[in-house]
């Protein structure tokens, strides 16, 4: 039994004695490290010893530390200039082969973000090792290889696609949201639409099992959404429900880059612009460093009051000297954004943009050029540095885009003159650009051709040849387009003249050619285009209703907005009008309280001007709580779009209380309208007073016709005239105001409701004469719009007689004479 004990005790002692020389000290040593030159300390002493693993946590160490530090405190040229750096540089190139899929993942990942240089043979040879082993990589890592193949810009090599593959392959599997994020976002440059759908049903699922506090995943998927530049509504919602959970918990680089996302996508989100704008205005307080402050300023500024504007820009001017290059960019294109005439800041963002712009690169100095431009910002001399700066980086560029936005930023008038440069860059690129960057570049060049004498009556110039040039480009690219997606994204943000008279025809007969290839998917943006372009197209209108119809209970409900403005602003009617408009209204009517205010109000318009009035849409809208969370909207809303929303309102209550009276909705846009007349002023235009003219002879003198008369509900008539039983004209004695008696019945007056009179003998009629010009009218024919028919209908409900002179009749060579005109008149209004 002894000898039993003995033995045991024995092999106890040999067994910790070999753990004790088993122990790996030089890894003890780096995982006590705290700072890097520690970590460099123990490589320098250990150089020999050094195996894969020891390799590998130095550098992951390295790259922790500055992860773990702000963004302004980060040193990583310190770390990557250290001599023991390249020591680890050359065993980790000589240790790849040894190296796991994870380890050789992770130092590439790792080496990247301490700045070694793509062209690096060491990153090239990780890449090179990790494309050989990629079919087998854990799903992990090959998020993390995707990321590396991103950094190093990457987007559409062999290896992206064979990634792009495994993903296709392996969705079903992919479990874990960071991971699939990670890959959506990597692989979004290379994605089929059937993958980008897959990807987005894949996403919804992994939403509802993430943890509701995680708002890093949801944010990943909106930005997915802007890569790919498409927009799945369901999925955006979820995700904005997300944010709005974890705004307690948003800092404001977080919401910055929503608010950047939102904005991108054109979703605006009411409720969630309103929590920012709370929570980025408790912590303006806090926001005291450069980076801090900047994020704060970007999101808040545009969202902030008067008082708010001046305390931001008020710290603005204090931390100026202190924001890096990039930061200063940001606070210039924000000031521009909020039109800010605080010039003592403008003067100091200048100066500091002037000492920083050897840092920045092509796009961020055109940024900046524009921004100063629209600021009106006074110093030719800087901008003469930045036309310079421009002219060189374009001589280098290659890139379509890069071109275009520099070759429009060079045609402001502080940078204005043709340069040889410009023509040579655009030839260069010109077969590489979208329509849309043609379309830019072609406006650009007529800019020149404007501004610039010499080039007027040379059809030989350089000017001339570079927008034929386009115009064969634009022709070509639109006769072998096969993909109805694709076209319609690239004509999202066309328009002006270029457009309409050299491409606006081929591309109608290219979307007609792809007109089996509207679906559910691609009719609101296909719709929204047509009422944007103001072209009526019969065929396209009719198969845009009948997929609407088919497929409505796939369409989000937002989305039947666009399909229904084209039909009532185009005032086109399909041969299913009516089904069209009842499966819409019957689509969207559950959701009403889930619209935004602001986009409930343009759709309660559109419909209006169709004639078309929703008792839940009204019930809805005419509401006090609705009409608070408007007012509450508008102050977030810019001035322009705040604008246009404050006059639907106006004229959508002007619309229900003429033509449903049964709702008893009040009126009470009176002082707003009045305002508006005030403020906005009227012309008289050369037509309109040849046409006054014209009637006075006609209806035996100017007193038997008045110009520019406010009606009630304020619409203004351009002329107006009385006739009597015989058709006869009725002098005016007195200027008259027309009023609406409490009976609802229209009466006129000379100065207040106590002086009614009988204006009008029995059987005479008031006659409203109005000019119609270009606006009222499709742009491909002679087609009037809805607006001009609801226009129409409301005078008459208003007690008129409605003449309507179309300008393309007026100004017709039937119409050349004078005594034309003048019979013209005669039986339109006497007949």
């Amino acid at each position: 039994m002894m000898f039993r004990l003995r033995c045991v005790n024995l092999c106890l002692r040999r067994l910790l004695h070999g753990g004790a020389v088993s122990r790996d000290q030089v890894l003890e040593q780096l995982q006590v490290s705290s700072v890097e030159d520690q970590v460099f300390d123990v490589v320098g002493k250990n150089k020999a010893k050094l195996t894969v693993d020891h390799v590998s946590y130095a550098v992951r160490m390295l790259w922790q530390f500055q992860k773990e530090r702000p963004d302004m405190l980060r040193n990583v040229e310190l770390t990557k200039n250290h001599p023991q750096f390249l020591t680890l540089r050359v065993l980790a190139e000589n240790k790849i082969a040894l190296m796991d899929d994870v380890t050789l993942i992770d130092m590439l990942y790792a080496f990247l973000r301490l700045k070694v240089e793509p062209h690096d043979s060491l990153v090239q040879q990780l890449v090179s090792e990790a494309w050989l082993r990629i079919d087998g990589l854990p799903l992990m890592a090959l998020s993390k290889f995707a990321i590396c193949l991103n950094d190093q810009q990457l987007y559409h090599s062999p290896l992206m696609g064979h990634i792009t593959s495994i993903v296709d392959q392996r969705l079903s599997s992919i479990n874990d949201p960071r991971i699939l994020t990670s890959l959506m976002i990597s692989v979004s440059s290379l994605v089929s639409p059937r993958l980008r759908d897959a990807l987005f049903r894949h996403s919804d699922l992994l939403l509802e099992a993430t943890d509701p506090s995680n708002y890093n995943v949801p944010r990943k998927m909106v930005q997915f959404m802007r890569s790919v530049r498409y927009t799945h509504r369901p999925l955006l919602e979820k995700c904005n429900k997300r944010f709005l959970l974890n705004i307690s918990r948003l800092d404001a680089g977080n919401i910055s880059i929503i608010l950047f996302l939102y904005r991108y996508l054109q979703f605006y989100n009411c409720d969630f612009k309103l929590a920012a704008k709370q929570k980025l205005t408790e912590m303006i307080d806090l926001s005291t460093d450069p980076f801090s402050f900047t994020n704060l300023f970007y999101s808040l500024a545009p969202l902030a009051g008067p008082e708010i504007k001046e305390r931001l820009e008020t710290t603005a001017l204090l931390l100026a000297e202190e924001l890096n290059a990039h930061q200063t960019m940001v606070v210039a294109e924000t000031l521009e954004e909020i039109q800010s005439r605080n010039l003592s800041l403008l003067n100091k963002i200048a100066s500091v943009i002037e000492k920083n712009l050897h840092v920045y690169k092509s796009v961020e100095v055109a940024r900046i050029t524009q921004a100063l431009f629209f600021l009106h910002y006074q110093n030719p001399k800087l901008f003469t540095t930045l036309r310079i700066i421009l002219v060189n980086f374009l001589r280098k560029s290659i890139i379509p885009s890069e071109v275009t936005m520099l070759t429009r930023v060079l045609s402001l008038p502080t940078c204005s003159r043709l340069d040889n440069d410009v023509v040579n860059r655009v030839n260069a690129v010109m077969e590489q650009c979208s329509l849309s960057e043609l379309n830019t570049i072609s406006l650009t060049v007529a800019k020149w051709v404007r501004n610039d004498k010499s080039y007027r009556h040379n059809t030989h110039s350089k000017c001339v040849r570079l927008l034929q040039a386009l115009n064969r480009c634009g022709h070509e690219k639109l006769q072998i387009a096969d993909r109805l997606d694709l076209v319609l994204d690239e004509l999202k943000s066309i328009s002006g003249k270029w457009f309409e008279e050299i491409l606006l025809e081929k591309v109608m007969v290219t979307l007609q050619r792809m007109m089996d290839q509207i679906s559910w998917t691609n009719v609101p943006e296909l719709a929204y285009f047509l009422t944007r372009i103001n072209h009526l197209c019969a065929p396209l209108m009719d198969r845009i209703a009948s997929v609407t119809v088919e497929h409505i209970n796939k369409l989000h409900y937002s989305a039947t907005y666009a399909v229904l403005l084209s039909f009532s602003v185009l005032n086109y009617d399909p041969p299913q009008a009516d089904e069209l408009y009842d499966v819409c209204i019957k689509h969207f009517t559950p959701h009403i309280s889930s619209f935004d205010p602001h986009l409930l109000i343009l759709l309660a318009y559109s419909l209006a001007i169709a004639d078309r009035f929703p008792e839940e849409l009204i019930r809805e809208i005419f509401n006090v709580d609705f009409l608070g969370k408007l007012d509450s909207q508008l102050e977030i809303l810019s001035d322009s779009l705040n604008m246009r929303i404050r006059l639907r309102l106006m004229e959508f209550n002007r619309a229900v209380c003429l033509e449903c009276p049964e709702f008893e909705v009040p009126w009470f846009h009176e002082r707003y309208c009045q305002l508006l007349q005030r403020t906005s002023g009227s012309t008289v235009r050369s037509t309109q007073q040849q046409i006054h003219k014209m009637l006075g002879e006609v209806l035996g003198g100017l007193n038997c016709v008045k110009m520019d008369v406010v009606t009630p509900y304020f619409y203004t008539v351009d002329f107006e005239c009385k006739l009597d039983k015989r058709l006869q004209p009725l002098p005016y004695t007195e200027a008259s105001t027309l009023q609406i008696s409490d009976r609802r019945k229209v009466r006129w007056d000379t100065s207040s409701l106590e002086s009614i009179r009988e204006e009008l003998p029995p059987g005479a009629q008031r006659v409203a004469v109005d000019f119609l010009d270009s606006k009222y009218f499709c742009k491909n024919s002679h087609h009037m719009k809805g607006g001009a028919l609801m226009r129409k209908r409301h005078l008459e409900i208003l007690g008129y007689r409605v003449v309507q002179v179309p300008h393309f009749e007026w100004n017709s060579m039937e119409l050349s004479t004078h005594d034309a005109w003048k019979d013209y008149l005669k039986k339109k209004i006497l007949k």
